[in-house]
């Protein structure tokens, strides 16, 4: 048998019916387009996720102590300063450590008002969490002893503020109380930001007077290195525990855990998504089994012809399938392009790295092939099948 001729036929008989073949493979098409595209923003989004959780810092842990609503914290057991000073002393794999506590709160300006998270905190903050600033400075253990009344804002909330003049030197009402900008951190582009309320970062001995607590909500820490992290955190731990006279008593968790979790929870998303998109490929492949029962239908006097002139049942048979698996390719071809022209189109607007899989092109384009040879078994075997003299008879 001559495969080349086999599919100029198969090509021939889809360019008479344009239309009738372009609406078989419009199911193929999408169903192809959909698991491209699909699995590219899977996997473009994990990537983007992953990569601002490894800026701020892949040896960053977090010490709380636990709390549920039927247990109450007594003031014995909250961490407190002397517990950060002793934890730094004594933990050689922590490189930085910080209190933060957390509130919300309204910011003023001349220009209007911000609601905000007020974070209370030491210089150590910059450390734990990468903080980059874009003007000024962080404040200092002299701002805390000295309790100054400075702040250190996100770009984002200066210019919400002040618009284009330079927040460094000028004063916002923090909760009613004027507050010195001596700082300007990058807001950057995250993910983690959209839609979030503005942070403000304050000396911890400020944000204490100023909402009237001395509680610590967590430990913030960076250790030496990923190697050290849970050497870190369970020595920070044992210190706390017998400090405050109570036994597992704080919990914690790492970036690096969280990292972990975040790229297996996306990529089983990404798979599941992808295999429900995969659907419509099935959808498809049902449409050309219709298509190819009717072409069978239609072609009758043609298969009694070629089975009158010598052409066996095996050369009827792979003729229908290669019909069959040609329109799915096509559909393939068609679906890759568009599903990697909208991936591309996604990852421009959302601001990630376009990564669309090669590997998932080539499973989405051979599943396409697959579900035409798959679907174009029953109608090429009963083309195959067909009595030359019953066929020669049909008008």
């Amino acid at each position: 048998m001559n495969w080349m001729e086999s599919i100029r036929i198969a090509l021939e008989g889809i360019w008479v019916n344009k239309m009738r073949s372009f609406l078989t493979m419009l199911g193929i098409v999408i169903g192809v387009a959909a698991v491209i595209l699909v699995v590219a923003i899977g996997q473009g989004g994990r990537s983007k996720l992953l990569s601002e959780m490894e800026q701020i810092g892949s040896t960053l842990f977090v010490i709380y102590i636990q709390s549920v609503s039927t247990d109450t914290v007594t003031d014995s057991e909250r961490i407190n300063l002397q517990d950060i000073r002793v934890i730094k002393e004594r933990v050689p794999a922590i490189l930085a450590l910080a209190p933060s506590s957390y509130e919300y709160a309204e910011v003023k300006s001349r220009r209007g008002s911000k609601q905000v998270l007020a974070v209370g905190t030491t210089g150590d903050f910059v450390k734990v969490r990468n903080l980059d600033l874009a003007r000024g400075r962080f404040f200092s253990e002299i701002d805390n002893r000295a309790v100054r009344r400075v702040a250190v804002i996100d770009e984002k909330l200066g210019e919400n503020l002040f618009g284009r003049a330079d927040p460094i030197g000028k004063k916002i009402l923090l909760k009613n109380t004027p507050t010195l900008v001596i700082g300007v951190a990058k807001a950057g582009e995250s993910i983690f930001m959209e839609g979030q309320v503005r942070n403000v970062y304050i000396p911890f001995s400020y944000w204490q007077s100023l909402f009237n607590s001395s509680r610590v909500d967590q430990l913030e820490g960076k250790a030496v290195n990923k190697d050290r992290v849970n050497e870190a955190v369970k020595q920070a731990k044992n210190i706390l525990n017998r400090r405050h006279h109570t036994t597992d008593r704080y919990s914690s968790f790492t970036m690096e855990e969280e990292m972990a979790v975040a790229d297996r929870v996306m990529g089983i998303m990404t798979t599941i998504i992808g295999a429900i998109a995969g659907i419509s490929l099935l959808v498809g492949g049902v449409g050309v089994m219709n298509i190819m029962l009717v072409s069978v239908t239609e072609r009758t006097q043609e298969i009694g012809i070629r089975m009158a002139l010598g052409a066996g049942r095996k050369n009827i048979l792979v003729q229908f399938l290669i019909e069959s698996i040609v329109l799915c390719l096509l559909g393939g071809i068609i679906g890759t392009v568009l599903g990697y022209g909208g991936a591309y189109l996604v990852a421009h607007f959302a601001k990630w790295p376009p990564l669309v899989s090669w590997s998932t092109v080539l499973v989405a384009f051979l599943f396409s092939a697959a579900v035409g040879l798959f679907f174009g078994i029953y109608p090429a075997n009963r083309a195959s099948k067909l009595d030359p003299i019953e066929a020669l008879r049909r008008d």
